[in-house]
């Protein structure tokens, strides 16, 4: 039996080690935090619990499955969970409403039915939407989605790498709405500014979740029925363990040894002990920013391409989260919400109504009713209260400024939404640290973000080093975006390139093609797509004809 040690256990880790593990492998995982399950983790607050509750739940940031998710859905179906498996705790939402400072709410259906209703609602949201979007705003975001859904992979690959989303879309050219709503929206979905974040990227994801949210069927996004780790990642490790796996927490990989373009081993400390990890092969499982860190001198000369993940660990961004404990529930609406005008580039959601199985009184002291869950996307921005950015804030700073922007942006034109007293206690993810308070705060896992160009630097899953594969949300993969179902694909594409390596006769993990943008599961795009590939393989630009 061939041995894989996996170093790093997040979503990436552990997604490899059940697609080994399934396959007869002896598969060992070192992870260096305490808790499993990397950025998706939920987490105690701890020292919160009393008289023998729990200690309330916190996350570096709120769980999403959007529509077009694939790998990690087809995963969450293989992890047993009491009389079912994990993808039962999914729960559809039904709203994504956007929130500014001069209007109420605005709602938008996140799951549209057959109906007269909500075919209107569809209408009034596209036209009479009352953020100030003219006819001829949506008509050019109409014409830009498409340009994307009817250009040929080559095309999106090559050409579209080099162009940030401001510029693609024009928004120069535009009205402040249109620029506020669609080319700030980058900012809430990759954490990057849309002069910087590259439209390979987020062109086809923009078109995918339009899609995704107009077209009938299930809801574009679901979320899980309780915190993270309770719902999936403990149930996961549970079975993971159940399997063989010998995964290791509180395990800090220290180097990896290349000798004459092989990996001989890696160096863990664990329980204060440092000491060598011998396999066949080893998936290092880490985000950018710590593999740039183990990239040697001896790797770079039996992987030259390796130079680009060191030039990757710069390409990242800050989305943490926030979580408020309130002593009433409020819902706020059945899904997300967006704070358009917020400087922090806000997106909450109201978690209780989704947790219909969750007794919060068993948690904290027993009177926390609710809990509101905040990403903060912008760490750079000034605040409303003390003109800083959230880097230079102190925890209660960053508490008192998220909640002030949230306040105005909810309780508007007469509505009170959100009021002080509602507020119990406050977790701020763990990752900010506050070393120096002199300083600005640092951040210990930040965000991949594609800015324009960044293609060629990003790796393959299989390397030049034999025994030595990637697997992570930098890696190339069809999803190209910095989440669970990008580390999961990256993951299955290097449990396949080890499959290949060792000559095995198992089944491969299944790749999904992403942002197909079929109907009814028919390639109605298609011609459109032949034909702007012979454009492209003749050097002219997209037409967007069949002809």
């Amino acid at each position: 039996m061939k041995k894989v040690a996996i170093l790093g256990g997040g979503v990436a880790g552990m997604s490899a080690a059940h697609e080994l593990i399934e396959r007869g492998y002896e598969v060992s995982v070192y992870e260096f935090k305490s808790i499993p399950g990397g950025k998706a983790r939920s987490m105690p607050f701890v020292g919160s619990g009393t008289d023998g509750r729990k200690d309330l739940p916190g996350e570096h940031g709120f769980r999403l499955f959007p529509r077009f998710y694939r790998h990690v859905i087809d995963t969450l179906k293989r992890i047993p969970y009491e009389k079912g498996t994990v993808y039962d705790n999914l729960m559809e939402v039904t709203r994504l409403d956007i929130a500014t400072y001069t209007a109420p709410l605005l709602p938008l259906l996140a799951k549209i039915e057959f109906n007269l209703d909500n075919f209107l609602v569809v209408i009034k949201d596209l036209f009479d939407n009352g953020l100030g979007l003219s006819m001829e705003d949506m008509e050019q975001y109409g014409r830009k989605l498409w340009q994307i859904m009817t250009s040929c992979d080559e095309r999106i690959r090559e050409e579209y790498n080099l162009i940030d989303w401001w510029n693609f879309i024009e928004a120069d050219k535009q009205s402040p709405a249109f620029q506020k709503i669609f080319a700030g929206f980058t900012k809430t979905l990759v954490a990057c500014q849309s002069k910087i974040a590259n439209t390979q990227t987020v062109g086809p994801v923009a078109v995918q979740m339009t899609l995704d949210i107009t077209t009938p069927g299930t809801s574009f996004v679901r979320l899980l029925n309780g915190p993270t780790n309770d719902k999936w990642v403990n149930p996961w490790l549970t079975y993971l363990r159940d399997r063989g796996v010998d995964y290791h927490l509180a395990a800090k990989v220290v180097s990896i040894d290349c000798v004459d373009g092989v990996i001989r081993s890696a160096k863990v400390t664990e329980h204060g002990k440092t000491f060598e990890v011998k396999a066949d092969y080893y998936i290092a499982a880490f985000p950018v920013e710590v593999m740039g860190k183990f990239v040697t001198e001896s790797m770079l000369q039996a992987d030259p391409s390796l130079a680009g993940v060191q030039k990757l660990v710069d390409s990242v961004a800050w989305m943490n989260g926030i979580q408020y404990y309130l002593k009433k529930d409020l819902p706020i609406t059945h899904g997300h919400v967006i704070y358009l005008d917020a400087p922090w580039s806000l997106t909450s959601v109201s978690q209780k109504q989704f947790w219909p199985d969750v007794d919060l009184s068993a948690y904290g002291d027993g009177t926390v009713k609710g809990v509101l869950s905040v990403d903060i996307s912008d760490w750079d921005a000034p605040g409303i209260l003390f003109g800083k950015s959230a880097t230079l804030c102190t925890a209660e700073e960053i508490k008192a400024e998220v909640w002030a922007q949230m306040k105005l942006s909810l309780n508007v034109d007469g509505a009170v939404i959100l009021e002080d007293d509602v507020l119990h206690s406050f977790f701020l993810d763990t990752d900010i640290q506050f070393e120096n308070p002199d300083h600005a705060c640092t951040n210990m896992e930040p965000l991949l973000i594609n800015r324009i160009d960044t293609w060629e630097d990003r790796p393959e899953a299989d390397t030049a080093i034999p025994n030595l594969f990637l697997a992570a949300d930098y890696v190339r993969t069809n999803t190209n975006l910095a989440t669970m179902e990008g580390a999961n694909e990256a993951a299955r594409r290097a449990v396949n390139a080890i499959l290949k390596q060792d000559g095995s006769t198992e089944e491969p993990c299944e790749i999904w093609e992403m942002y197909t943008f079929e109907l009814g599961h028919i390639d109605l795009l298609k011609p459109f797509h032949h034909h702007d590939k012979r454009r492209f393989e003749k050097g002219l630009p997209w037409d967007g004809k069949v002809f």
